[in-house]
């Protein structure tokens, strides 16, 4: 189903005709709409001091926390749409993997993923395993009104490699050494984690989610051909079974600029960009019939207030004239920057972009 069309039996919900949704269907916007990856985190002080002595992983599971969490940004910055706080392992979680998040380190998994026989251990994930996502959305749809939720999930090649590395990896060694050396144990593994990753995000999208995205993080590391041959199918499975809810799906990843036809190809309403393709070059590989999002280097942020708009400008004079652009950082917001340069950055731009 066409995002631009309304889903058989459900009604438009307050949050149709906002500006994010609105960019998203690629239609005219009172300005460009903004949000960014990572806007509740640790960036911001409120976020900390309901965090403090709190797990990641317990602090996704706390309805009421999440719902503060979530909150948070939008109540400071004023962006377009809140996307839940949850992270992409959380569904691997609940369904029994033993894995956590180590403080400066990340996703760590006990026991990784590398034989046939350890596929058993993924199984199919229900609501009832996420009952807390659930209790969450439904809290936050009605704190939000007309703000747009994004729900989320981890691409099935980002969760792969984690599962098979054990934890962050910059090489891959051992998720590309089963995706070249075993690619019908690959495949099966991209697909259960397909179904699981589907799974969720319908989940969020009927608790009352108005989007979602598909983070696949690290999948810049693979050339176009492997993608194609070797990860494109599972990202389209999970595409076509969300795609008759109608919302809009946005995907995204870390140095996808040569990926950027194929993501677009997987399925996505929305193709998010990194700071490190124009968005009018983005445009002309992705084709049209997408809208773009993104894509000011998170670092910029950094810089001073002048040097950040003269930078944001950039990204909007390369925007120009596309179909529809939500307007994002190149990546997540990094947890030391000035909460107060996104406050600003969100009113620049929808000063500058104001119809």
């Amino acid at each position: 189903m066409s995002v631009n069309e309304s889903p058989a039996g459900r009604q438009p919900t307050a949050t149709y005709d906002s500006p994010f949704m609105k960019a998203c269907r690629r239609e005219p916007v009172p300005h460009t709409p903004v949000w960014f990856m990572r806007q509740a985190g640790r960036s911001l002080p409120e976020y900390r001091k309901v965090r403090e002595g709190v797990p990641m992983l317990e602090s996704c599971m706390r309805p009421e926390l999440v719902t503060e969490i979530t909150l948070q940004p939008v109540r400071r910055h004023g962006v377009d749409a809140a996307i839940y706080f949850s992270d992409i392992v959380v569904p691997l979680k609940a369904i029994g993997l033993d894995l956590d998040i180590k403080p400066g380190v990340g996703p760590v998994v006990e026991r990784p993923i590398r034989t046939r026989a350890d596929l058993a251990r993924l199984r199919d994930l229900t609501p009832e395993d996420v009952s807390y996502v659930t209790e969450a959305i439904g809290l936050l749809t009605r704190e939000l009104g007309p703000t747009p939720l994004i729900g989320f999930a981890g691409a099935p090649f980002t969760l792969a490699s984690y599962l098979v590395e054990g934890g962050p990896s910059r090489t891959y060694e051992n998720a590309k050494a089963m995706m070249y050396g075993d690619p019908e144990l690959w495949a099966d593994l991209l697909d259960r984690l397909a179904d699981i990753t589907a799974a969720f995000l319908k989940v969020q999208i009927e608790a009352g989610a108005s989007a979602v995205q598909l983070f696949d993080s690290w999948v810049g590391a693979l050339a176009p051909a492997d993608y194609r041959r070797s990860v494109m199918p599972a990202s389209v499975k999970v595409f076509e079974a969300v795609a008759g809810y109608g919302v809009p799906r946005i995907h995204f990843g870390v140095g996808t600029g040569e990926l950027l036809g194929l993501m677009g190809e997987a399925g996505a309403d929305v193709v998010g960009v990194d700071w490190r393709v124009p968005l009018d070059e983005a445009a002309r590989r992705v084709g049209p019939g997408k809208a773009l999002q993104g894509n000011l280097d998170p670092t910029v942020l950094f810089a001073s207030t002048e040097a950040v708009e003269t930078k944001t400008r950039e990204v909007l004079d390369a925007a120009e004239g596309l179909e529809g652009h939500i307007f994002n950082l190149g990546h997540g917001v990094m947890p030391s920057t000035d909460p107060d340069a996104l406050t600003r950055l969100v009113d620049h731009v929808h000063a500058r972009t104001a119809r």
